[in-house]
């Protein structure tokens, strides 16, 4: 069995309303799928994705009202969205740099070049040049030409206390390769990758043994997802982490996709997802986003949990 890539990555935000404003607004990217976090309907679960909502381009958030993280180690600690271009680097740059954001300058790390920033909360971002490997699914009413909009999620960077743990996890349990070493920021990083490989398919793991835990919080990130491209090969994993014994979450129907999760040694979570059915399953892919969506289990409660909820847009 083979992961193909990076699913989601699910972080954290105390306020909804500015996380919207922030990626839908200075972004551009759209918002696919209003909905709540299955386990506490009491929150919102945002996801932000590209103009068709494919696997490996949501970016979500969980609306938790949480004071801000303490960054360290074992956490995942910068995501990746890719972009076209040394010509849409320059674009976000002056874009972020407008806005007043905290925004570094275009470097090259590890070959490619790249532009770190925060969003308003300090969650850790940076763009990357794919150079337009891949398919693209621009947005229309994005307020970013769609020339620079964001393609998709890649790479991952996790900072762990202990690298041998999780290089055993990714490798051995995972079926990920080990590809190449390089430094970057005064770290060594370790670049793992799955499925065909590239951006989209990629974990960087930096070691820091000095650095004390991470505690989770409002501008952190939550968890990774990986692909599994359907419901035979997501069984399969359910089944082959059962055998080697690792601890899991079980099969868990989300609806959208269905979930398997899970702990790596250093603590930080994992999902397997399965790329189906997709988030036009109960709204036209012309109408994503744009009200409170509900799985079917939930729809009995939704008075209730729209009551619950606070407005955001």
């Amino acid at each position: 069995m083979q992961l193909t890539g990076i699913h989601h990555l699910t972080a954290i935000s105390a306020r909804p309303r500015d996380n919207l404003a922030f990626y839908t607004g200075m972004l551009g990217m759209r918002l696919v799928k209003k909905t709540v976090n299955q386990d506490n309907v009491s929150a919102y679960h945002l996801f932000y994705a590209d103009g068709e909502a494919r696997p490996g381009t949501d970016l979500t958030f969980f609306d938790f009202p949480v004071p801000s993280e303490r960054r360290g180690t074992n956490a995942i600690s910068r995501t990746g969205l890719r972009v076209a271009g040394e010509a849409s680097l320059g674009y976000w740059r002056d874009r972020l740099k407008a806005a007043g954001g905290t925004t570094g300058d275009v470097i090259e790390v590890d070959g490619r070049l790249t532009l770190p920033f925060e969003d308003g909360e300090g969650q850790r971002l940076v763009l990357v040049d794919d150079g337009g490997a891949g398919t693209a699914s621009p947005w229309a009413r994005s307020p970013v030409p769609a020339e620079h909009q964001i393609r998709g999620l890649g790479p991952i960077v996790l900072t762990v206390h202990d690298l041998s743990r999780t290089s055993a996890v990714l490798t051995d349990v995972m079926n990920m390769r080990r590809v190449r070493d390089y430094a970057a920021h005064g770290a060594h990083i370790h670049v793992f990758d799955m499925g065909e490989g590239g951006l989209a398919a990629e974990l960087h793991v930096i070691e820091d043994k000095a650095s004390p835990m991470t505690r989770q919080g409002a501008g952190g990130v939550h968890h990774v997802a990986f692909r599994t491209p359907d419901e035979t090969q997501y069984h399969g994993w359910t089944e082959h982490l059962s055998k080697l014994g690792i601890r899991h979450s079980g099969e868990i129907d989300r609806f959208y996709f269905r979930s398997l999760y899970f702990r790596e040694p250093n603590g930080i979570l994992f999902e397997i997802a399965t790329d189906g059915p997709g988030f036009a399953s109960d709204e036209p892919m012309d109408k994503l986003g744009e009200k409170l969506a509900l799985p079917p289990f939930l729809e009995p409660r939704r008075a209730a949990i729209e009551a619950g909820l606070k407005p955001i847009e």
